[in-house]
């Protein structure tokens, strides 16, 4: 239960990566600010949060179950909570999806959306309603930078963020007439378990249905390049962790927060020209004409930088 004082920051997806990093970080804030509620489908699998959170676990950090993608979980979550009174909601709680789009099952695609659009929209529709009676609240969504630039093979996971985009645009006009603000966290690549493993699976897997040329780009020109920018401008759980807190604790928290500036100019590309060739060619030449140059260069500037480009973040304030 939370102290007098004390925000209620309720987190989905907190097993592992960015969920749990955020959610010991401001369990084990100094000034202990905050009484964070870390939820996950499975507390079977809470040992890795448990341990991270060290003495905050019981304190300043209770765990929850919670299935995004399962209305009755989502209710009986929130009426488990005092009042169900929740200051700051953190939707992190995604999954990924990559491949050439013939290969993939249609039901896999909406368990994609099921998890990372309806789930978020879930989430706000239980809390939403105590935000608007109380005057207050912090809704934020955990989006990618690929809600705003698509990017080859990941068709189906842009289009979930896309979608949430646009969503949280259109509600964020409506909360500010009732003192609710929603901010969007944009990460870029983020090192993570589940993006090591979902590289390693797709490296293995057969893709019926995609003809042998479209194959081929993805497995020996798209996945090498995609390794590239992973181990060279990824950012860790803790880099988008911090970000997020800066973001609470902002006084005019921004709406959209992207965590790496380096894809700023990317995401310029398309708002530079309003037909859309530019970014779409840009993108094209990257990707099948430079795409050796590439790997040579984010080598280069891998061991240049010495992963300082990692920890760059943009301020919220």
């Amino acid at each position: 239960m939370a102290s007098p004082g004390q925000k209620v920051v309720l987190i989905t997806g907190c097993s592992s990566g960015i969920g749990l990093r955020m959610a010991v970080m401001l369990a084990n804030d100094e000034q202990k600010r905050y009484h964070v509620i870390a939820t996950m489908r499975d507390l079977k699998r809470k040992d890795k949060l448990v341990e991270a959170a060290g003495d905050a676990y019981g304190k300043t950090l209770s765990l929850a179950v919670l299935d995004v993608c399962n209305d009755e979980s989502v209710t009986q979550c929130i009426n488990g909570i005092k009042d169900r009174h929740i200051d700051v909601l953190i939707n992190n709680a995604g999954i990924g999806l990559v491949g050439p789009i013939e290969s993939i099952p249609i039901e896999e695609m909406k368990k994609v959306f099921e998890t990372n659009f309806f789930g978020v929209i879930r989430m706000i529709k239980e809390v939403m309603p105590d935000m608007k009676k109380r005057k207050g609240g912090h809704i934020i969504v955990v989006s990618s930078v690929m809600g705003l630039q698509g990017v080859v093979f990941n068709d189906v996971y842009a289009a979930s963020k896309f979608a949430m985009e646009g969503f949280c645009e259109c509600l964020a006009v409506q909360l500010l007439k009732f003192n609710v603000t929603m901010s969007l966290i944009e990460p870029g690549p983020v090192h993570t378990e589940f993006e090591a493993k979902m590289i390693q699976d797709v490296r293995q897997k057969e893709f019926p249905g995609a003809d042998p040329d479209t194959v081929h780009y993805f497995k020996n020109v798209y996945l090498p390049s995609s390794v590239d920018i992973f181990e060279t401008l990824g950012q860790t759980p803790d880099d988008i962790a911090k970000c997020t807190k800066k973001v609470i604790e902002a006084s005019s928290p921004r709406f959209r927060n992207m965590t790496n500036p380096l894809y700023t100019p990317i995401v310029a590309l398309k708002y530079a020209d309003e037909t859309g060739g530019l970014s779409v060619h840009a993108f094209y030449h990257m990707l099948f004409n430079l795409g050796p140059l590439m790997h040579v260069s984010m080598t280069a500037m891998k061991y240049l930088t010495c992963g300082c480009l990692r920890s760059r973040t943009v301020s919220p304030n």
